[in-house]
């Protein structure tokens, strides 16, 4: 029975784990409407028609491969890494390994059809789309009677885990808009074993509270970070559990680190927009100068709190008030919105379906982060649907109890004024082009922002692709180094000392090409975050002695950590 209850474990960790590569720190805000995905497939089924020799051609190929299966002479196997097959059940029985071959070979010569199609660009890009998701739903794996892991693990529970997983699917109809649950949420509360990193909220308005945390060394680097997180999702991936809290590893190399924390906007707050986050952001900004008496802060932000952030840099340089900045770190963050458009999910945003996100933001006053996921979740259904479907409902298993997963899970909205500047930027692309952003009636201009800028990259990075932020680190210039991780999305910012595996590329972004970069840099084992903590050090002023507490006279401690806003539902 302990095999067993290792082997299950095993099982949640991996899903778990695999699900946190593709974690969402800024989910899509176009919807995936309905309409679009009916006339990809309308498109495909004409192409198909029209060019009835593809088809021909693949499914002569199909049926080959099909008389092989039923003569048990085929030798198709899925990937290695594919683990919806990673059962021996698969392979053991006779029945379950020709459902498997026939649907591998099936789907192999589907796709080949749909690329063997001639179409558009943008059409292509949309048959895939739809065909990947088609192949992915139909998967024998997601069938309960075809699974033979699932129907092992029936009668080995006399039917209890048939029970347990129609119990998981009903409280996911009634609990989480109709998809799989990603995480058990009663092991996780934050305060408690997430974000408990001692610091007091010092600072607060209608749109922010700025975190400052409690120094444990007796001398500190006078100048301090700031830390800009995403506007979707709670502010804590930077102090998740301790052993891998940013926030805790901060701390221990003498940096003050200070941290917004995003209210979690209402219908109320609709006409919040980037001027109103941006002028938030330059008060906390204040508040740590302030708090520390430092002339300037070093700066990171990531993904869309590194857009944030690089708008409040231009929005600063417009003003010439540069000077309160004195270097930028950015994570997974891409700019260039034409340097992010190379996924086949790009294709259905177009600017009818960009009109259509503002008018539903505009008519509920918020962009909801659930809806959010839910796009997302199509984005990479198999990782993010199917093995919870299976875990959760085939298999009667509870969904993993992963801290990553609970903080994804954890998602905030976007009030309609802020999505909609996010929505304008997919083609005005302001930050490649001055003039065609204007930030409280100043003009953004990124050709006036010049710091020394250190930006990290995720190798396996799906949302935010790692040669579109490598774009990125070439808009800030010649004095920028470019970090790429072996991870993916939010895996490659939560990189601890001590993980054997990782390891990481370094160099100058001087190369136009990132293929070039990646030739030219410098490979090291371990974890970036030893490289950026000393480049901190280098960054953040004199040593001098550490505060007693948190706060000033002016900006006296209004709460413990993580404060109020983090809460909010």
């Amino acid at each position: 029975m302990s095999d067993d209850k290792s082997k299950i474990s095993k099982n949640a960790r991996d899903i778990a784990e695999n699900a946190a590569e593709n974690t969402l720190a800024l989910n899509p805000l176009v919807s995936l409407r309905a309409e679009d995905m009916f006339s990809a497939g309308t498109t495909l089924m004409r192409a198909m028609a029209s060019q009835p020799q593809a088809m021909m051609n693949q499914w002569m190929s199909l049926t080959s491969d099909l008389t092989k299966v039923v003569t048990q002479s085929s030798e198709i196997a899925p990937d290695r890494k594919d683990r919806r097959f990673a059962d021996s059940g698969w392979n053991n029985n006779v029945f379950s390994k020709g459902i498997m071959q026939s649907y591998l070979a099936w789907a192999e010569k589907l796709a080949e059809t749909v690329e063997e199609l001639d179409l558009p660009d943008k059409d292509a890009a949309r048959a895939r789309l739809v065909t990947s998701i088609f192949i992915d739903t139909m998967s024998p794996s997601n069938n309960f009677f075809a699974n033979p892991a699932a129907m092992k693990q029936l009668f080995e529970t006399g039917g209890k885990s048939a029970v347990s997983g129609l119990k998981n699917m009903l409280t996911d109809l009634t609990e989480n808009g109709g998809l799989p649950a990603s995480v058990d949420t009663s092991k996780f509360k934050v305060g408690e074993n997430l974000a408990i990193t001692p610091g007091k909220v010092v600072f607060r308005n209608e749109v922010i509270e700025l975190v400052h945390y409690t120094a444990n060394t007796d001398k500190v680097h006078k100048r301090p970070l700031l830390v800009v997180p995403p506007q979707i999702n709670k502010y804590y991936s930077i102090d998740m559990a301790p052993g891998k809290s940013m926030i805790e590893f901060l701390l221990a190399q003498g940096i003050q680190p200070y941290c917004i924390s995003w209210r979690n906007p209402t219908a109320e707050h609709r006409d919040w927009d980037m001027t109103t986050y941006i002028e938030a952001l330059d008060e906390a900004c204040d508040a740590a100068l302030e708090i520390t008496g430092s002339d300037s802060v070093n700066i990171m932000g990531s993904c869309s709190g590194g857009i944030t952030l690089s708008t409040y840099a231009g929005w600063l340089a417009a003003q010439d008030m540069s000077h309160k900045i004195n270097s930028v770190i950015l994570a997974v963050c891409v700019l260039d919105t034409m340097a992010s458009t190379d996924s086949d999910m790009a294709a259905l945003v177009t600017p009818a379906t960009v009109q259509a996100a503002k008018l539903a933001s505009s008519s509920r006053g918020v962009l909801d982060g659930q809806d959010m996921a839910k796009m997302f979740a199509w984005m990479r259904p198999n990782d993010l649907i199917w093995n919870y479907w299976v875990n959760n409902y085939l298999m009667g298993n509870a969904p993993p109890a992963f801290d990553v997963l609970y903080w994804n899970a954890d998602t905030t909205r976007l009030p309609a004024g802020l999505h909609g500047d996010f929505l304008d930027m997919i083609y005005t692309n302001p930050f490649l082009n001055p003039g065609e952003m204007v930030v409280g009636g100043h003009e953004i201009d990124m050709t006036k922002v010049d710091y020394d800028t250190y930006v990290i990259a995720g190798t396996t990075d799906h949302i935010t692709p790692w040669k579109a932020v490598y774009e990125t680190a070439r808009l800030y210039g010649k004095n920028t180094t470019f970090i790429l991780s072996n991870s993916g999305h939010l895996q490659s910012l939560l990189n601890p000392p001590g993980n054997p595996k990782a390891w990481y590329m370094k160099g100058d972004a001087k190369q136009a090409d990132p293929e070039d970069w990646a030739e030219k840099a410098t490979k090291h084992e371990g974890s970036w975050w030893l490289d950026w903590g000393e480049m901190l050090k280098t960054k953040s002023d004199k040593l001098v002695a550490a505060p007693k507490k948190p706060g000033s006279k002016k900006h006296p401690a209004l709460g413990d950590a993580p404060g109020t806003y983090v809460f909010e539902p």
